[in-house]
């Protein structure tokens, strides 16, 4: 591991010494979170640690503590902001563990995501995921969703197209005490063999910058949804699960992923669950042109299962 992402492992472990917790909110509470004034001078030093590596707020450098300042430094993670500091990434609280991610905003093409969507997706994975030999999560991203359910599986794999995300991936899983295979890859284009379980939380909005974590492609930030249907369903043998977290857009009442995904799930043979896990998800974008006929776009869960 490189000498930057170490770092970043020893600060993530003070941090929980520290007894560091944060949730990672939407964009839009992020956004009205950091217009409010926050009170450095009378602020604890927990309030401080969350602001800082949670809301990605500006700071003075005597505003955190030192060792978290110079571990910050040797991540390569500060910079400046004007007259302030500011740290690049974020630290995210999982079921007593934290993970560390891109801070806000996720504007960067490489950006790896952390957010609502990850709280739900491993949830669903905790009520979902059984216990197998091999797991691969596609498109991992900070590697929460294979991580969360580590101890459910002999060997895990983790993928994404992302080296960034693969680089922090491999720091959350050494702060988690776990291991996992990282590999680089577009889908499961360079993994091999078969696996008990693909479990997958891919991009799924149209996005006009084409940043990895957010862009899914097609017609309306489907396609790569639909891709690891596709493969992952070749990749799964006998008794094996597909858990795919995605968004829908609903077009004229129609779930534009389902009438895709459905026919190749059919086709395997696969017995079915699928369910509608949030009707209403980025609302903002219905103000794209490209979703000007999208009625709403909501977050869908499949589970298939090869008898």
């Amino acid at each position: 591991m490189h000498s930057r992402n170490l770092a970043l492992v020893r600060l993530g472990e003070e941090l929980l010494q520290r007894r560091y917790e944060f949730v990672t909110v939407t964009p839009a509470t992020h956004r009205r979170v950091l217009a409010r004034a926050f009170d450095w001078e009378n602020a604890d030093e927990a309030s401080r640690l969350r602001q800082v590596f949670g809301y990605s707020r500006g700071f003075q450098a005597g505003q955190l503590p030192r060792s978290c300042l110079d571990l910050l430094a040797q991540a390569e993670c500060l910079e400046e902001q004007g007259p302030n500091l500011r740290s690049r990434v974020r630290f995210s609280s999982l079921n007593g563990k934290l993970y560390v991610h891109s801070s806000y905003p996720t504007s960067e093409a490489g950006a790896v995501f952390f957010g609502p969507d990850t709280y739900r997706f491993c949830a669903a994975l905790e009520r979902y995921c059984p216990s197998v030999n091999r797991l691969v999560d596609v498109g991992c991203g900070s590697g929460a969703g294979g991580l969360s359910v580590a101890a459910r599986a002999r060997s895990v794999v983790l993928t994404d197209i992302n080296a960034r995300a693969l680089e922090l991936s491999g720091v959350n899983a050494a702060l988690a005490g776990l291991a996992a295979e990282l590999v680089e890859s577009d889908a499961l284009s360079n993994v091999t063999g078969e696996f008990d379980a693909v479990i997958a939380n891919p991009p799924y909005l149209l996005d006009p910058e084409h940043r990895l974590y957010r862009d899914g492609g097609g017609s309306l930030g489907e396609a790569l949804s639909v891709r690891i249907v596709r493969e992952g369903l070749a990749r799964l043998g006998a008794g094996g699960t597909l858990i795919m977290y995605t968004g829908a857009p609903i077009v004229d009442g129609k779930d534009q992923f389902w009438h895709a995904a459905r026919p190749l799930v059919e086709a395997a043979g696969a017995r079915i669950r699928y369910t509608e896990l949030d009707p209403d998800v980025f609302g903002e974008e219905l103000d794209h042109p490209s979703y000007q006929h999208v009625e709403r776009i909501a977050v869908t869960l499949l589970v298939a299962r090869i008898p």
